[in-house]
C-alpha cells in the first residue's frame, strides 16, 4: 500500500483514531513517521510520555505492516518492548521502522525514536504483531 492507502484505510476502518502521524517516507521494509508536536502528549516536567512513545511505535509498526501486506484490519500486536534512552524534548517526534521478519503469522519490526530537531535518540522498540491468516 502506498502511503495516501495507508492513511485512507485507517480513515475508513478506525474512524475513531483518525491518524495523527505524517508518513514522511516508505520504503521497501522501511518507514519514516513524524508526530507533530502537541501539548496533549506532555507528561509532568515538559516531556513527552512514554505512553505517547509506545503508541507512536505501534503506530509505525501497523503502518509498515500496512505497506507490506496490504489492508489487514485484524492484525494484532502481540508485544512491544520499548527501552526508553533520554529524556523527549516537547518537541515532533520522528520513528524510523524497519522489518526485521515478515513471516505468515507473525512480524517483527524495530523502531527507533528520535527528536525531530536534535535527532537524538529518545527510544529504541522492539514490536512483534500477529498476522491473521491469508486467503
Amino acid at each position: 500500500m502506498s502511503a495516501a492507502e495507508i492513511l485512507r484505510f485507517i480513515e475508513m476502518n478506525f474512524p475513531q483514531g483518525r491518524s495523527y502521524c505524517q508518513i514522511e517516507e516508505l520504503a521497501e521494509q522501511s518507514l519514516r513517521l513524524r508526530l507533530p508536536y502537541s501539548d496533549n502528549y506532555l507528561r509532568p516536567g515538559g516531556t513527552i510520555s512514554g505512553p505517547t512513545l509506545m503508541t507512536l511505535a505501534d503506530t509505525a509498526t501497523y503502518f509498515l505492516i500496512l505497506a507490506m501486506l496490504g489492508p489487514v484490519a485484524l492484525a494484532v500486536t502481540t508485544s512491544l518492548h520499548i527501552n526508553f534512552m533520554r529524556r523527549p524534548a516537547p518537541e515532533d517526534m520522528i520513528a524510523k521502522a524497519k522489518m526485521l521478519k515478515l513471516g505468515r503469522q507473525l512480524a517483527v519490526v524495530e523502531v527507533y525514536i528520535e527528536a525531530a530537531g536534535s535527532g537524538d535518540l529518545v527510544a529504541q522498540a522492539t514490536v512483534t504483531y500477529s498476522i491473521p491468516p491469508r486467503g
